[in-house]
């Protein structure tokens, strides 16, 4: 089994990286999803990422 992490700052980023990996053709175990927000300077910052377990 392998892992392959996704980080990005855009929904729709993370979902492009996501089936781009996808179309590969791996062998898909699971796939676990996280949405983490933060404020810096009255800024609100998103981090959305996916951890894609795999053979």
């Amino acid at each position: 089994m392998k892992v392959k992490l996704f980080d990005e700052i855009h929904e729709k980023d993370l979902e492009q990286e996501i089936n781009s990996f996808l179309s590969e053709g791996y062998e898909i175990i699971d796939i676990k999803y996280q949405v983490a927000v933060s404020v810096y300077a009255e800024e609100q910052i998103f981090c959305f990422s996916a951890l894609i377990m795999y053979k």
